[in-house]
């Protein structure tokens, strides 16, 4: 199971009768198996509905085609059975001697022809409702995923503090894929059952209401056996899945940890967990297995049932000469049909509630608010010198705890500002405000005197650079993942800004230099190089102010002083802002501000701070004296 899987609940079932495929009776959401239902399935269904208007001709022919496939098919068991009867009578006059007796070759040969054109149409009509109902659901689906995609896009930094990531991957994948695979599948299924039912039901009368009404009786008892199995098999996969998760959850946690299970020698211990879990999931299986499995035999036994019933009364009819012998063959081949689009439905209605959960989820993000559409605002920065306030600014995460109360801070441009202070203090907060992805409650953010809100979004970032402690490199080149910020650059600017962040080296020591390929999480690079390139995209963007968040916590000293000499010259006239946990790194800093509790307690440069033997002095000191005694500076 995907780690997005188990962040958002697993959802899918296991198949029932070993796999049988849809339709069956242990086909995917088949009876018996848990089904996460939607809150409000009939607004989720229209509104899923109003997605295929677009496609409205399309269903049309979606429609004709499962119909005439569908009527086809159920026409030529009657035909088959015809033509049954023709050899049988034929023979028995042969036997008797009458004039014109033995089989009609010529006319079984046409009814043959006949037989063969309608399994031909069957099959192309069957091909056209596939083939255009594969473009209806994949254009419905690729609509509504680039709907969401551009709401993602739209949606505030907050949705995605508050949503686990993995909730957020499980929508756009798992739940979309249940939807296309729904409506490829399952909405063609659901017209041929409804009409093969209907179809099945209309020849058995026409062939003998007696024995339709036998088949018929046989349906409760298929029900209630059903019933009763699937109530019992319920609970075996509700502890299966719980089991399937926890296995899981282990093995990944194990995967993932390798390395220190490794150093702590707890491989022994792992594994009796791992065997602990298995035979409880084995066990869960196991009954669940059983229990569903023996479904179909059951079902075989009352289908039996119905079928000696149908040929013992069926051979009564015949031997009074009241029915001919082919109905009885085609009366039993419409009895093996008749339960099909029955267990078909009621698969299909437990996929259905799943699929109408999973939009329901999918449509859960396109009614999140999103940010408010600033496009039109006037202002702008055209030519930003960088000159930062704040004035008056009060801003809480969540109603009634207030984080940052009343801040009064002026920044000149050019100037290189630390902000340091304890886990909590709001630093990072500081950052969020600065670049927009929040709002401030009270008071304003200027850059250059102009209030930050009335600058479009987009403006006011291009403003900014940003180098964070957690790197983020994406699939591509080394030299894609620098020019990230920019666009039309050349390989000359590239290597140039690599060069400024001391990157260039490790670069040309690379298979294909610049064109080295990253893998998705870019761990075929250290995670110090990995720094390195973020620098460099950042230097290469050119930004009017620079926000560093612990940049060079995950380079080594030397690494880190060249880096601190390479940003001291790209920080020349521009305003920077550091946030930093190591205060050995800031002593340069034009001004630190400290911050506690929301609040700038102190603020000053590095020697004024320490000469006020304040909070910073107190910080600044314990960290000194740790690193005297050899100790590790853990970040503050």
């Amino acid at each position: 199971m995907s780690q997005s899987e188990r962040s958002s609940g697993y959802r899918g079932g296991p198949p029932m009768g070993g796999g049988r495929g849809p339709g069956g009776w242990g086909g995917p959401g088949g009876f018996g198996m848990p089904v996460q239902k939607a809150k409000n399935a009939k607004g989720t269904f229209f509104r899923l509905v109003s997605y295929f208007r677009p496609q409205t001709p399309w269903l049309v022919v979606v429609a004709v085609a499962a119909i005439a496939s569908t009527v086809f098919s159920i026409i030529s068991p009657k035909l088959l059975g015809n033509i049954t009867t023709d050899i049988f009578e034929g023979y028995v006059q042969k036997l008797r001697g009458l004039p014109g007796g033995g089989v009609n070759f010529p006319k079984i040969l046409d009814l043959l022809a006949v037989l063969a054109a309608l399994y031909v149409f069957s099959a192309i009509f069957s091909y056209v409702q596939q083939y255009v109902m594969a473009g209806v659901a994949q254009r419905t689906v690729y609509a509504l995923r680039r709907q969401v995609m551009g709401k993602l896009a739209r949606l505030p930094i907050k949705y995605f503090d508050t949503h686990p990531h993995g909730d957020v991957l499980s929508r756009f994948v798992n739940d979309f894929d249940n939807i296309s695979s729904t409506l490829q599948q399952s909405l063609t299924q659901a017209i041929t059952a409804v009409i093969t039912f209907i179809g099945v039901i209309v020849m058995m009368l026409t062939i003998s209401p007696l024995m339709t009404l036998v088949i018929v009786l046989t349906l409760p008892l298929s029900f209630l056996v059903t019933r009763v199995i699937a109530k019992r098999s319920q609970t075996y996969f509700g502890e299966r899945q719980k089991r399937l998760g926890e296995l899981n959850g282990h093995v990944e946690e194990m995967y993932t940890g390798h390395p220190i299970v490794k150093a702590f020698g707890r491989e022994r211990q792992s594994l009796e967990t791992f065997n602990e879990i298995n035979q409880r999931l084995y066990d869960s299986s196991w009954k669940a297995q059983f229990v569903t499995g023996i479904i179909m035999p059951l079902m075989n036994v009352i289908g039996n049932l119905g079928y000696v019933l149908v040929s013992v009364i069926g051979g009564i009819l015949v031997a009074r000469g009241s029915l001919p012998i082919g109905d009885i063959q085609a009366f039993i081949q419409y009895a093996r049909q008749f339960t099909q689009p029955i267990t078909q439905l009621a698969s299909i209605s437990n996929v259905i509630q799943s699929t109408l959960a999973s939009a329901e989820r999918v449509f859960e993000i396109l009614d999140e608010p999103e940010e408010s559409n600033d496009e039109d605002l006037t202002d702008g920065l055209a030519r930003v010198s960088g000159d930062v306030g704040f004035n008056g600014v009060s801003f809480q995460y969540t109603e009634g705890e207030p984080l940052i109360s009343d801040m009064n801070i002026e920044i000149k441009s050019g100037a290189t500002v630390a902000i340091v202070g304890p886990t909590g203090a709001g630093k990072t907060t500081l950052v969020n405000l600065l670049m927009r992805f929040y709002d401030v409650n009270r008071g304003q953010i200027t850059v250059d005197g102009i209030d930050i809100r009335r600058i479009p979004r987009s403006r006011l970032r291009h403003a900014f650079g940003m180098v964070l402690q957690d790197t983020w490199l994406f699939h591509g080149t080394i030299r894609d993942n620098i020019a990230y910020g920019r666009r039309d650059v050349s390989l000359d600017e590239v290597i140039e800004a690599a060069k400024a962040a001391r990157a260039d080296h490790f670069i040309r020591t690379l298979p294909d230099g610049y064109d080295t390929i990253l893998n998705e999480e870019a761990s075929n690079i250290s995670q110090g190089q990995r720094q390195l390139l973020t620098i460099a995209r950042a230097i290469l963007a050119d930004p009017a102010i620079m926000i560093l968040d612990e940049a060079t916590s995950s380079v080594d000293t030397r690494t880190e002083v060249l880096i601190r000499e390479a940003m001291h010259h790209l920080m020349q006239g521009r305003t920077s802002f550091v946030i930093a946990h190591r205060l050995s790194t800031i002593r340069d800093a034009d001004l630190i501000l400290v911050m506690n509790h929301g609040q700038v307690i102190e603020q000053g440069t590095h020697q004024e701070l320490l000469a006020a033997n304040g909070f910073y002095a107190r910080l600044y000191m314990s960290q000194f004296e740790r690193q005297n005694a050899g100790e590790p500076v853990v970040a503050t």
